[in-house]
């Protein structure tokens, strides 16, 4: 079966896409940062200590412009973060690398600027290396990946492909993930699927820390 092959890596396709993304203003207009400040000083430290275990305050004007501008919708926002500290948090049941693997293809398979450099940047916290990611970037094909590795690779494109695992790929994940980790792992590359559609579609500005396509 033939699943979807990754963007264009080249530098053209790549400053072409964030063009696309990126190259104009953001479509909805963050908050005053001070208006909501106290807000979403607790929701960053729940987000920050939930999935990276990071309990240190932030600055105000080193929070992401995302917490301001996605506030202001706050009912559905709480969903989404709720969704995402499952999945990436101390609850989460999948390996680490396993789980980043499969954000790191979705957001890639996706050209999500946003997502694409943030997760190199938490990959690269759990000891992912630069040949690791840019071996992501080639696919489940490229060779140098375990038999796992492989098949939650596989998993993504597949889904991205044809909304649906096929039957190879599911008995080698099945092999050892059990029915939870199964469940989590669609639940996981579902929800980075919805989370770069909002990033890419309102045209979130990137952060200082994350250089978009072109990390590694």
């Amino acid at each position: 079966m033939t699943v979807s092959t990754a963007p264009a890596a080249t530098p053209e396709a790549i400053a072409a896409r964030e063009a696309e993304v990126l190259g104009a203003p953001p479509r909805i207009a963050p908050l005053d940062r001070e208006s909501v400040a106290d807000q979403i000083r607790e929701q960053t430290s729940m987000l920050r200590g939930g999935i990276v275990g990071d309990t240190v305050d932030l600055p105000l004007d080193a929070i992401p412009e995302i917490m301001f501008t996605l506030c202001k919708h706050q009912d559905l926002w709480d969903r989404v973060m709720a969704l995402s500290l499952q999945v990436q948090g101390s609850k989460g049941i999948l390996p680490p690398r396993d789980r980043q693997f499969a954000i790191l293809r979705t957001g890639w398979l996706l050209a999500a600027p946003y997502e694409w450099g943030e997760h190199v940047r938490q990959s690269k916290l759990i000891g992912i290396t630069s040949a690791e990611i840019e071996r992501v970037t080639q696919g489940s094909d490229a060779p140098g990946w375990t038999v796992r590795e492989r098949a939650v690779l596989r998993a993504a494109e597949e889904l991205r492909e044809r909304a649906m695992i096929g039957d190879e790929t599911w008995a080698v994940l099945a092999e050892t993930y059990d029915e939870r980790q199964l469940f989590e792992l669609l639940a996981l590359i579902g929800q980075f699927t919805n989370v770069a559609y909002i990033q890419n579609a309102l045209r979130l500005r990137l952060e200082p820390s994350n250089i978009g396509l072109t990390a590694r």
